[in-house]
């Protein structure tokens, strides 16, 4: 995989630099409620501007469907982000036409400034041949740093970046080159945790990985499937029977590509889905029909750090149990805990990546002990399902 770097930018001073950056942060009463996104960024804006680069940033919020809406305005980000920078940050009401070129006009040397939300212009989910013309309009070289936006062909990230001299951002550098690291070339033996509810979302990645990896633990809801469609009860546990045989051959391209499967050979049982619901450690085939399976067993686990031990690459995708709840969220627990310790002593490449996981990381209190943890949700799935990603296509030198 190749792409352009900023490194390969060349002299920046005085020049536009329009920057796709990913500021879709969650809101509380018009206050930002958790900056991870714009802290994400400022490496990016950071280098831009001691470069002497005129920092155009663009970004959407929400899904105000190509409508001018007050409440999904950008405007609120102005603040917090001036703070984290230590600079002004001006704002622009709009992100295309004649206000926005002669607000970007006014700019100095090394000065920011923020647009207001792409999406309010029907033009940019549509990737508009028109509104693309606009957008690369404001801008003298594109730099996309929102990786968690790549997998779609939006304007602000595919089509600015067929007109404009196109860089990838520090952040989307990084999370390409440990993407790389972690399926593209990986030390080997490769190990994948993929856990979550259902096996109909993730069909796509789970046929992708078993051609790639050496070992594929399944946990979660979805290892529920797997089990009813070997021939074991899973009692009153969500399961999609109906995807019992679209299991069986997973099981089968598993096997004619050397990829070993761990699926629960105990688990944790309890007929209540309830903070502090009385729990059981049951095998295989001997739960009561009222029964739910909500978190791998003891021997599960002690299998599945055997098998991280045994690793040089660990990628992960989605929690072993209903973490949310204690005590279903041991399994998850315990096991991100021992692929911390193993990542930190460098015994392991620990890679991680969707919205449930890093939730669950936090949970474990281990999410800055793996070696990397991706926030891109559909992006980072769409990647481990090896697709192509419009916005890194767009990119590729």
């Amino acid at each position: 995989m190749s792409f352009r770097t900023l490194d390969q930018a060349g002299d920046l001073k005085g020049k536009r630099a329009l920057v796709r950056v990913d500021f879709n942060v969650p809101m509380d009463g018009g206050q930002v409620a958790d900056d991870t996104r714009l802290r994400a960024a400022l490496p990016t804006i950071r280098r831009l501007t001691e470069a002497g680069a005129k920092v155009v940033l663009i970004a959407h919020f929400d899904r105000p469907k190509g409508r001018r809406v007050p409440s999904m305005s950008l405007q609120p980000i102005v603040g917090p982000l001036s703070t984290l920078l230590g600079r002004q940050v001006a704002f622009s009401h709009d992100c295309v036409g004649p206000q926005a070129a002669a607000d970007i006009g006014r700019l100095g040397d090394g000065e920011v400034i923020l647009l207001e939300n792409l999406r309010f212009h029907v033009g940019e989910e549509e990737n508009d041949a028109d509104f693309s013309d606009m957008l690369a309009a404001l801008g003298d070289l594109y730099v996309n740093d929102a990786f968690s936006a790549a997998h779609r062909a939006h304007a602000s990230t595919e089509g600015v970046a067929r007109r404009l001299p196109s860089y990838a951002g520090l952040a989307m550098q990084a999370e390409l080159e440990h993407l790389e690291k972690a399926l593209g070339k990986p030390n080997r033996p490769v190990l994948g945790i993929v856990g979550g509810s259902k096996v109909s979302t993730k069909l796509d990645l789970l046929k992708n990985l078993v051609t790639k990896l050496d070992k594929l633990a399944i946990g979660g809801g979805m290892a529920n499937t797997f089990l009813y469609a070997q021939g074991h009860d899973v009692g009153a546990s969500y399961c999609e029977k109906d995807l019992a045989e679209t299991a069986r051959e997973i099981i089968g391209l598993a096997g004619r590509n050397n990829c070993k499967l761990f699926l629960p050979i105990d688990i944790v049982v309890a007929e209540k889905m309830a903070a502090g619901a009385p729990a059981r450690v049951r095998g295989l085939g001997e739960m009561d029909e009222d029964e739910r399976i909500l978190d791998a067993g003891p021997d599960t686990l002690k299998r599945l750090r055997r098998a991280m031990e045994n690793s040089a690459t660990l990628i992960w995708n989605g929690p072993l149990g209903v973490f949310e709840i204690p005590p279903f969220d041991r399994g998850t627990v315990e096991a991100a805990k021992h692929a911390a310790e193993l990542a930190k002593a460098g015994k392991l490449v620990a890679v991680a990546g969707g919205g449930d996981t890093v939730a669950a990381l936090n949970h474990a209190g281990v999410v800055d002990d793996f070696t990397f943890v991706s926030t891109a949700g559909g992006a980072f799935l769409e990647w481990m399902e090896g697709k192509t990603l419009p916005g890194v296509a767009a990119l590729e030198g």
